[in-house]
């Protein structure tokens, strides 16, 4: 029987969560509780990768991809479902892409020689690590097939989709001009399809803040792409990618998640 995981104040990482007793005592002296702010930047294409970070709660980190016309392009999101920085790889690791959090909150964090370590010790560990990095390979690839094959409309939904489910929150702080860097579009395409959402009662926006107010209605519009993550997810890792939320009787979100 797997044992739930919380830091001393409660905050919850379910890749952390997923670990056996034994296995999580390997890690647990050795990280380190933190609140990190919305836009800090955990580091920049090649850096040398130190630390790994563990979202917790409702905290959210997004991988960019930095463009030749200035654009930063988001290519993979992490919340309570995994971790961030080397994950699989030994000795130095310099980044690829920039990693930042999105949505500002709890994190757990701790140096990657100790993370090494602890793998030496532990078979499972290694097997578990492995096994989030594929999860997430495959977010990224169906990332690229998504912004090859699906219209902006339905990039929009999923991503909305997407950072709900990891967050557990309706209302997540962005701009016009940050969701359309993310889908890598101008926001006079992005203006259009809020319009259109905003039409069809799916989503609120007030200043800095996008709510979605029908999270069926925009699972609907979405692309399957969000799902197929998600399958690939429980089929790996089963147990680790947050419920669905589902809508109350007080028209707030909850979450399916126990522990």
């Amino acid at each position: 029987m797997l044992t739930p995981h919380r830091s001393k104040d409660g905050r919850v990482n379910n890749l952390l969560r997923a670990l056996r007793p034994a296995d999580f005592a390997l890690l647990e002296p050795h990280l380190v509780e933190m609140t990190l702010a919305s836009g800090t930047v955990l580091y920049e294409p090649g850096d040398n990768v130190q630390k790994v970070y563990f979202p917790c709660d409702s905290t959210l980190l997004i991988f960019r991809i930095q463009l030749d016309d200035g654009r930063a392009v988001e290519t993979a999101l992490v919340g309570r479902e995994g971790a961030v920085a080397g994950i699989v790889s030994q000795g130095r690791l310099p980044a690829y892409s920039r990693a930042e959090v999105h949505l500002g909150g709890p994190l757990l964090s701790m140096d990657l020689e100790d993370l090494e370590e602890a793998k030496m010790k532990s078979l499972v560990l290694r097997h578990i690590f492995a096994r989030y990095a594929d999860c997430l390979m495959a977010q990224v690839f169906q990332s690229v097939a998504c912004n090859a094959a699906h219209s902006i409309e339905q990039r929009a939904a999923k991503w909305l989709v997407s950072a709900m489910d990891r967050t557990n929150e309706a209302s997540l702080p962005m701009t016009q001009e940050q969701l359309a860097g993310m889908l890598g579009v101008g926001r006079s395409y992005v203006s259009r399809v809020i319009q259109t959402l905003k039409h069809r009662r799916l989503i609120e926006t007030q200043r800095g803040v996008l709510t979605v107010t029908n999270p069926h209605g925009l699972g609907h519009l979405a692309c399957s792409c969000h799902t197929a993550v998600r399958r690939h997810f429980d089929e790996v890792l089963k147990g680790v990618y947050p419920d669905s939320p589902i809508v109350g009787a007080d028209g707030r979100l909850h979450s399916n998640e126990t522990g």
